[in-house]
């Protein structure tokens, strides 16, 4: 599966698609919950994943967007932002997985395992000593994932969806830099 999944890095020139991507995949990984409120889901979203709003994460040297793509269709993304911490967060020179995200299509195919090693890669050739993230405390399937790449729960952290402060999960792994 891997050998079809080809990993790049976004520019300015792929905003209208990876915020069509960013609002697909968000949606159907969230939209369905019952502990999420219409209204919520889409005060957020509207912020969130705009056109603007992703221009401007494009052009902030503090983030890198990671494409997956099958046969020239996108499959998937990741956000890192590097240097970014907070409290409950053990390191020196942290990056966050801002976002993991394949569509749902393409759920199964490796896309996020091969998004997820791509991340890694980019942490350590940065210098990176621990990775986190935030994942919401009911998605399971997520945790899972996480999990099983070696993240560990240190914490927790509100996640503001519309009016609705839901709770998030930090996790963290200890990553090796190539570049200490």
């Amino acid at each position: 599966m891997f050998d079809q999944i080809h990993i790049r890095q976004a520019t300015p020139d792929d905003a209208k698609l990876l915020t069509e991507l960013s609002y697909t995949t968000f949606w159907d990984a969230f939209a369905h919950h019952p502990k999420n409120a219409p209204s919520d889901l889409a005060h957020y979203m509207c912020q969130a994943f705009s056109l603007e709003q992703i221009i401007e994460e494009l052009n902030d040297t503090k983030n890198l967007f990671l494409l997956a793509e099958i046969e020239g269709e996108l499959a998937g993304y990741a956000k890192l932002i590097f240097d970014n911490i907070e409290p409950g967060i053990a390191a020196e020179k942290p990056v966050e997985l801002s976002r993991l995200y394949s569509h749902q299509k393409f759920l199964g195919k490796g896309v996020g395992q091969a998004l997820m090693s791509a991340c890694f890669e980019n942490a350590k050739d940065k210098g990176c000593d621990v990775m986190w993230l935030g994942v919401w405390e009911f998605n399971p399937r997520a945790q899972r994932f996480y999990e099983k790449h070696g993240f560990y729960e240190v914490g927790k952290h509100t996640f503001q969806l519309g009016a609705d402060p839901q709770t998030d999960l930090l996790m963290q792994k200890e990553i090796l830099a190539i570049n200490p």
